[in-house]
Protein backbone atom coordinates (compact mmCIF):
# COMPACT_ATOMS: atom_id res chain seq x y z
CA UNK A 1 0.00 0.00 0.00
CA UNK A 2 1.09 3.12 -0.91
CA UNK A 3 2.12 5.96 1.89
CA UNK A 4 -0.45 8.67 2.26
CA UNK A 5 0.86 11.98 2.34
CA UNK A 6 1.12 14.19 5.28
CA UNK A 7 -1.80 15.59 6.86
CA UNK A 8 -3.99 12.97 5.27
CA UNK A 9 -6.41 10.69 6.80
CA UNK A 10 -5.31 6.97 6.81
CA UNK A 11 -8.60 5.36 5.12
CA UNK A 12 -9.01 1.66 6.51
CA UNK A 13 -7.98 -1.50 4.51
CA UNK A 14 -9.75 -4.57 3.93
CA UNK A 15 -8.00 -7.39 2.97
CA UNK A 16 -10.04 -9.73 0.38
CA UNK A 17 -9.20 -13.41 0.52
CA UNK A 18 -10.65 -15.17 -2.04
CA UNK A 19 -11.76 -18.61 -1.37
CA UNK A 20 -12.77 -20.55 -4.52
CA UNK A 21 -12.91 -23.84 -5.64
CA UNK A 22 -12.83 -27.53 -4.48
CA UNK A 23 -10.67 -28.08 -1.84
CA UNK A 24 -8.19 -30.62 -2.14
CA UNK A 25 -4.48 -31.11 -1.37
CA UNK A 26 -1.92 -29.95 -4.15
CA UNK A 27 -1.29 -31.44 -7.06
CA UNK A 28 -4.75 -33.37 -5.87
CA UNK A 29 -7.71 -32.66 -7.65
CA UNK A 30 -7.06 -29.97 -10.61
CA UNK A 31 -5.09 -26.90 -9.99
CA UNK A 32 -7.27 -24.82 -9.22
CA UNK A 33 -8.31 -26.61 -6.18
CA UNK A 34 -7.81 -24.90 -2.39
CA UNK A 35 -5.10 -26.37 -0.47
CA UNK A 36 -3.22 -24.55 2.60
CA UNK A 37 0.07 -25.05 0.67
CA UNK A 38 -1.90 -22.84 -2.03
CA UNK A 39 -3.53 -20.73 -0.10
CA UNK A 40 -1.30 -19.62 2.87
CA UNK A 41 1.23 -17.16 1.05
CA UNK A 42 -2.44 -15.18 -0.18
CA UNK A 43 -3.89 -15.37 3.76
CA UNK A 44 -0.28 -14.58 5.25
CA UNK A 45 -0.25 -11.37 2.67
CA UNK A 46 -3.63 -10.53 3.27
CA UNK A 47 -2.75 -9.88 7.31
CA UNK A 48 0.28 -8.16 6.27
CA UNK A 49 -1.89 -5.25 4.75
CA UNK A 50 -0.90 -2.05 5.85
CA UNK A 51 -3.77 -0.33 7.67
CA UNK A 52 -5.40 -3.11 8.16
CA UNK A 53 -9.13 -2.68 9.60
CA UNK A 54 -10.59 -6.31 8.84
CA UNK A 55 -9.99 -9.67 6.52
CA UNK A 56 -12.84 -10.71 4.18
CA UNK A 57 -13.36 -14.05 3.12
CA UNK A 58 -15.59 -14.50 -0.41
CA UNK A 59 -16.21 -17.98 -0.38
CA UNK A 60 -17.58 -20.13 -3.17
CA UNK A 61 -16.80 -24.02 -2.67
CA UNK A 62 -18.87 -27.43 -2.77
CA UNK A 63 -16.46 -28.81 -0.17
CA UNK A 64 -13.71 -31.18 -0.82
CA UNK A 65 -10.89 -32.25 2.06
CA UNK A 66 -11.63 -32.40 5.73
CA UNK A 67 -8.22 -32.05 6.28
CA UNK A 68 -7.67 -28.53 4.02
CA UNK A 69 -10.66 -27.10 5.55
CA UNK A 70 -9.33 -27.68 8.81
CA UNK A 71 -6.02 -25.79 7.82
CA UNK A 72 -6.25 -23.24 5.85
CA UNK A 73 -9.48 -22.05 8.10
CA UNK A 74 -6.62 -22.60 11.29
CA UNK A 75 -4.34 -20.88 9.64
CA UNK A 76 -6.78 -18.04 9.40
CA UNK A 77 -8.18 -18.11 12.78
CA UNK A 78 -4.22 -17.92 14.52
CA UNK A 79 -3.56 -14.62 12.35
CA UNK A 80 -6.53 -13.07 12.72
CA UNK A 81 -5.50 -13.15 16.78
CA UNK A 82 -1.95 -12.79 16.63
CA UNK A 83 -3.32 -9.83 14.30
CA UNK A 84 -6.12 -8.75 16.39
CA UNK A 85 -7.80 -8.26 13.18
CA UNK A 86 -11.66 -9.46 12.67
CA UNK A 87 -12.40 -11.48 9.73
CA UNK A 88 -15.75 -11.65 7.79
CA UNK A 89 -16.92 -14.39 5.90
CA UNK A 90 -19.41 -13.61 2.68
CA UNK A 91 -20.88 -16.95 0.69
CA UNK A 92 -21.37 -16.97 -2.42
CA UNK A 93 -23.51 -19.89 -4.77
CA UNK A 94 -22.39 -22.35 -2.37
CA UNK A 95 -20.57 -22.90 1.07
CA UNK A 96 -21.22 -26.33 1.28
CA UNK A 97 -19.52 -28.80 3.89
CA UNK A 98 -15.87 -27.80 3.45
CA UNK A 99 -16.60 -24.73 2.31
CA UNK A 100 -18.78 -23.74 4.91
CA UNK A 101 -15.74 -25.39 7.34
CA UNK A 102 -14.29 -22.18 5.44
CA UNK A 103 -16.39 -20.15 6.52
CA UNK A 104 -16.64 -20.54 9.68
CA UNK A 105 -13.20 -18.79 9.98
CA UNK A 106 -15.32 -15.65 10.13
CA UNK A 107 -16.27 -14.01 13.66
CA UNK A 108 -19.69 -13.42 11.07
CA UNK A 109 -21.27 -14.77 8.19
CA UNK A 110 -22.97 -13.64 5.38
CA UNK A 111 -24.65 -14.64 2.21
CA UNK A 112 -26.76 -14.05 -0.49
CA UNK A 113 -30.36 -14.74 -0.55
CA UNK A 114 -29.62 -17.71 -2.81
CA UNK A 115 -26.56 -19.07 -1.11
CA UNK A 116 -26.85 -22.90 -0.39
CA UNK A 117 -25.26 -23.80 3.20
CA UNK A 118 -24.48 -26.63 5.53
CA UNK A 119 -23.88 -29.74 4.69
CA UNK A 120 -22.16 -30.68 8.00
CA UNK A 121 -21.77 -34.18 7.58
CA UNK A 122 -18.99 -36.46 5.86
CA UNK A 123 -19.51 -38.57 2.37
CA UNK A 124 -17.26 -41.41 1.08
CA UNK A 125 -18.11 -42.51 -2.72
CA UNK A 126 -16.83 -45.17 -5.26
CA UNK A 127 -17.59 -47.92 -7.44
CA UNK A 128 -17.34 -51.99 -7.40
CA UNK A 129 -16.05 -53.10 -10.67
CA UNK A 130 -15.61 -57.07 -9.60
CA UNK A 131 -18.31 -58.32 -11.44
CA UNK A 132 -16.99 -56.59 -14.66
CA UNK A 133 -13.49 -58.01 -14.24
CA UNK A 134 -15.28 -61.39 -13.73
CA UNK A 135 -17.41 -60.74 -16.71
CA UNK A 136 -14.07 -60.32 -19.30
CA UNK A 137 -12.29 -62.84 -17.77
CA UNK A 138 -10.03 -60.55 -15.81
CA UNK A 139 -7.68 -61.33 -12.94
CA UNK A 140 -6.44 -58.99 -10.71
CA UNK A 141 -3.70 -59.66 -8.55
CA UNK A 142 -2.67 -58.10 -5.22
CA UNK A 143 -0.30 -59.06 -2.67
CA UNK A 144 0.08 -57.11 0.59
CA UNK A 145 1.59 -57.10 4.30
CA UNK A 146 -1.27 -56.01 6.42
CA UNK A 147 -4.65 -57.69 5.51
CA UNK A 148 -6.51 -54.47 5.66
CA UNK A 149 -3.87 -52.39 3.48
CA UNK A 150 -6.34 -52.96 0.64
CA UNK A 151 -9.48 -52.15 2.59
CA UNK A 152 -12.47 -51.03 0.37
CA UNK A 153 -10.31 -52.13 -2.76
CA UNK A 154 -13.23 -51.25 -5.49
CA UNK A 155 -12.09 -54.76 -7.64
CA UNK A 156 -13.23 -56.64 -4.84
CA UNK A 157 -16.47 -57.62 -3.65
CA UNK A 158 -17.15 -55.12 -0.63
CA UNK A 159 -16.88 -56.29 2.86
CA UNK A 160 -18.78 -55.37 5.70
CA UNK A 161 -16.26 -55.06 7.93
CA UNK A 162 -14.48 -52.87 5.68
CA UNK A 163 -18.04 -50.56 5.69
CA UNK A 164 -17.65 -50.37 9.28
CA UNK A 165 -14.30 -49.71 9.67
CA UNK A 166 -14.95 -46.93 6.76
CA UNK A 167 -18.09 -45.50 9.37
CA UNK A 168 -15.91 -45.36 12.14
CA UNK A 169 -13.33 -42.76 10.46
CA UNK A 170 -16.39 -41.24 8.88
CA UNK A 171 -17.69 -40.44 12.13
CA UNK A 172 -14.39 -39.22 13.56
CA UNK A 173 -14.04 -36.77 11.08
CA UNK A 174 -17.50 -35.60 11.65
CA UNK A 175 -17.37 -34.81 15.41
CA UNK A 176 -14.33 -32.45 14.61
CA UNK A 177 -16.66 -30.70 11.85
CA UNK A 178 -19.61 -30.10 14.18
CA UNK A 179 -16.67 -29.28 17.16
CA UNK A 180 -15.43 -26.05 14.54
CA UNK A 181 -18.86 -25.15 14.27
CA UNK A 182 -19.82 -25.35 17.75
CA UNK A 183 -17.01 -23.77 19.07
CA UNK A 184 -17.19 -20.97 16.47
CA UNK A 185 -20.81 -20.45 16.03
CA UNK A 186 -21.87 -21.44 19.75
CA UNK A 187 -25.37 -19.74 21.12
CA UNK A 188 -26.15 -18.47 17.54
CA UNK A 189 -27.04 -21.91 16.30
CA UNK A 190 -30.40 -22.90 16.72
CA UNK A 191 -31.74 -25.54 19.18
CA UNK A 192 -32.18 -28.54 16.49
CA UNK A 193 -29.76 -30.75 15.09
CA UNK A 194 -27.80 -29.13 12.37
CA UNK A 195 -25.39 -31.86 11.50
CA UNK A 196 -27.40 -34.05 9.99
CA UNK A 197 -25.51 -33.30 5.76
CA UNK A 198 -29.01 -30.82 5.66
CA UNK A 199 -28.29 -27.93 3.11
CA UNK A 200 -30.04 -24.22 3.92
CA UNK A 201 -30.77 -21.27 1.65
CA UNK A 202 -30.40 -17.56 2.65
CA UNK A 203 -32.45 -16.50 5.27
CA UNK A 204 -33.04 -20.10 6.09
CA UNK A 205 -29.71 -20.92 7.20
CA UNK A 206 -29.79 -17.68 8.96
CA UNK A 207 -32.81 -18.59 10.80
CA UNK A 208 -30.90 -21.68 12.30
CA UNK A 209 -27.59 -19.39 13.43
CA UNK A 210 -25.50 -20.82 10.65
CA UNK A 211 -25.04 -16.86 8.87
CA UNK A 212 -25.55 -13.94 10.93
CA UNK A 213 -27.55 -12.28 7.85
CA UNK A 214 -28.05 -11.31 4.48
CA UNK A 215 -25.25 -9.27 2.87
CA UNK A 216 -22.55 -8.70 0.39
CA UNK A 217 -19.04 -8.27 0.86
CA UNK A 218 -18.80 -4.77 -0.77
CA UNK A 219 -21.76 -2.78 0.32
CA UNK A 220 -21.25 -4.62 4.49
CA UNK A 221 -17.54 -3.49 4.81
CA UNK A 222 -18.84 0.19 3.48
CA UNK A 223 -21.69 -0.14 6.12
CA UNK A 224 -19.15 -0.97 9.03
CA UNK A 225 -16.37 0.65 7.71
CA UNK A 226 -17.49 3.53 6.05
CA UNK A 227 -17.32 4.53 2.15
CA UNK A 228 -14.12 5.69 1.75
CA UNK A 229 -12.90 1.80 2.96
CA UNK A 230 -10.25 0.38 0.55
CA UNK A 231 -10.19 -3.07 -1.04
CA UNK A 232 -6.97 -5.26 -1.45
CA UNK A 233 -7.68 -8.54 -3.06
CA UNK A 234 -5.92 -11.60 -2.62
CA UNK A 235 -6.37 -14.72 -5.19
CA UNK A 236 -4.50 -17.19 -6.55
CA UNK A 237 -2.81 -17.50 -9.96
CA UNK A 238 -3.35 -20.07 -12.19
CA UNK A 239 -1.34 -21.30 -14.24
CA UNK A 240 0.15 -20.15 -17.19
CA UNK A 241 -1.22 -22.97 -19.61
CA UNK A 242 -4.27 -23.06 -17.71
CA UNK A 243 -4.60 -19.32 -18.62
CA UNK A 244 -4.06 -20.19 -22.32
CA UNK A 245 -7.02 -22.65 -22.27
CA UNK A 246 -4.17 -25.39 -22.54
CA UNK A 247 -5.21 -28.53 -20.20
CA UNK A 248 -2.39 -29.98 -18.58
CA UNK A 249 -1.81 -34.39 -17.67
CA UNK A 250 -5.01 -35.49 -15.63
CA UNK A 251 -6.13 -32.00 -16.42
CA UNK A 252 -9.51 -33.16 -17.71
CA UNK A 253 -10.47 -36.05 -15.51
CA UNK A 254 -9.90 -33.67 -12.32
CA UNK A 255 -12.24 -31.41 -14.06
CA UNK A 256 -15.19 -33.69 -14.89
CA UNK A 257 -14.80 -34.51 -10.89
CA UNK A 258 -14.78 -31.35 -9.60
CA UNK A 259 -18.14 -30.38 -12.03
CA UNK A 260 -19.34 -33.31 -10.00
CA UNK A 261 -18.92 -31.98 -7.44
CA UNK A 262 -20.60 -28.22 -8.34
CA UNK A 263 -23.04 -30.53 -9.91
CA UNK A 264 -24.00 -31.81 -6.47
CA UNK A 265 -25.67 -28.37 -5.33
CA UNK A 266 -27.37 -27.78 -8.95
CA UNK A 267 -24.36 -25.21 -10.36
Amino acid sequence: MSRLLPGRSRKPVVAVIRLHGVIAASGGLGRSALSDSATAPLIERAFATKGLAAVALSINSPGGSPAQSALIAARIRRLAEEKEVPVYAFCEDVAASGGYWLATAGDEIFADANSILGSIGVISASFGFHELLSRYGVERRVHTAGEDKSMLDPFRPEREEDVVRLKALQSDIHENFKEQVTSRRGAKLADKDLFTGEIWVGRRAQEVGLIDGIGHLVPKMKEIFGDKVRFRVAAPRRPLLARLGAPGVGDIAAALEERALWARWGL
